[in-house]
């Protein structure tokens, strides 16, 4: 398997240029791609491109270089609509981020249809950014929020959950994979139930850790909302996606106000423009839209199932590695997950292990990564997390786990 890994990803890790550099002296090993995925050369090209030859506004001129990047602007709203398996029935929105996205439905469909008495549903793995915008606009609103509970094995109790289902339940907010453990939540079932128990509760899915490590389709899953962001899925900065209902976006109010969402304006109210562009207020993220939609070209290209399998080995062998280095306590270490891992050392802390392995060129991420109630939940005040991308080989795993054996020895 390890011929095989490196062979699969020779070619992938030459088209991302960032793996020309070092960091602290030695080659870059990057196990951080839950956080922030690296950018492929296509993506930079495309950009660079564009910002020297062809950049203008969109929407809003006749000339030929505005007509030109509109189209282009455009196009990538299409090709989200294929890369998911969106049917037309949805609008795709862009926004900075997913946590923007969440924040919008929040705002526009939470403040005007959530009210006193009302209770929406969430989970104790969820990241911060699909518990606080539901926090901030409950300061008036007054619904209950309650939680589903996790099992021993780091999975969500569906028993608990359908035992929190009753006629006041108006959302159910749930993230597909966990950004913080690699757990993959049963969302079929999740939405299913709460069908089953009354079709007009809302759902909304945080597709931001699942579409950026196998084909996900979305027609198949049946929520009202999803989320999702572009610099996970190889794409630049600064752009977000919602996916909506096509009704439900227009019936709801408009998040922002300004230019190129209205229909028209007096000095005594405005009429606003359908779905999607009355959610996309002035000039918008021009330049990382289009470079969203070169990232999903070269993904296509490779194809989602072959990243899929190459990550999924990747998985198999760092965990295997792990295991066999005294003193370290994985979290959520079970079958069918995302390239995450998560884990603890009882010989060393979490922010002292990542400074020696930044010293050995390994990148990973400690802390909470902003879930703070799954942390309290599990007793910690954090985890390291290693995640992998297209890009990673098993000679990153083996640099990887020589730096947790160098952290060990130093710190015991």
């Amino acid at each position: 398997m390890a011929e095989t890994i490196t062979n699969i990803t020779h070619s992938w890790r030459a088209d991302f240029p960032i793996f020309e550099t070092e960091m602290n002296g030695k080659p870059l090993v990057y196990l951080d791609s839950a956080a922030s995925a690296q950018k492929p050369r296509a993506v930079i090209e495309r950009i660079n491109h564009l910002m020297n030859c062809n950049y203008s506004n969109v929407h809003r001129g006749l000339y030929k270089i505005s007509q030109s990047l509109t189209e282009g602007f455009e196009c990538a709203r299409s090709k989200i609509h294929h890369f998911a398996n969106i049917s037309d029935d949805y609008d795709v929105i862009f926004t900075r981020n997913a946590t923007e996205a969440i924040n919008l439905v929040a705002h526009s469909w939470g403040r005007t249809s959530l009210l006193e008495g009302d209770e929406i549903i969430l989970s104790e793995v969820e990241h911060h950014a699909n518990i606080v915008p539901w926090q901030l606009i409950n300061k008036n609103n007054k619904f209950s929020v309650k939680f589903i509970p996790m099992h021993e094995d780091k999975k969500l109790d569906l028993d608990a959950y359908a035992s929190l289902l009753n006629e006041r339940t108006r959302l159910i907010a749930v993230n597909h994979v966990s950004n913080a453990l690699g757990i993959k939540n049963n969302i079929k079932k999740i939405i299913s139930l709460a069908r089953h128990f009354n079709p007009g509760i809302k759902i909304l899915i945080d597709a931001s850790q699942s579409i950026v490590h196998d084909q996900v389709d979305f027609s198949e899953i049946g929520a009202d909302f999803y989320v999702f962001t572009g610099h996970k899925l190889y794409g630049p900065t600064g752009v977000g996606v919602l996916i909506g209902q096509h009704h439900l976006m227009n019936d709801m109010l408009p998040y922002q106000g300004g230019g190129d969402m209205i229909e028209h304006v007096t000095t005594s109210g405005s009429t606003y423009k359908p779905s999607p562009h009355r959610f996309e207020a002035g000039t918008p993220a021009i330049m990382e839209v289009i470079g969203l939609g070169t990232a999903i070209d070269y993904l296509v290209d490779i194809g989602m199932a072959r990243v899929a399998k190459h990550e999924n080995d990747l998985l198999k062998t760092a965990t295997n590695a792990i295991k066999d280095i005294d003193g370290l306590r994985i979290y959520a270490d079970v079958p069918d997950k995302a390239p995450i891992i998560s884990f603890t050392a009882d010989w060393g802390h979490i922010s002292d292990i990542a400074m020696i392995l930044d010293q050995c060129g390994v990148a990973v991420r400690t802390g909470h990564h902003c879930c703070m109630p799954l942390m309290q939940k599990l007793g910690i005040e954090g985890t390291i997390r290693a995640s992998f991308g297209l890009y990673n080989t098993e000679n990153d795993i083996d640099r990887f786990i020589g730096a947790l054996k160098k952290a060990r020895t130093l710190l015991t």
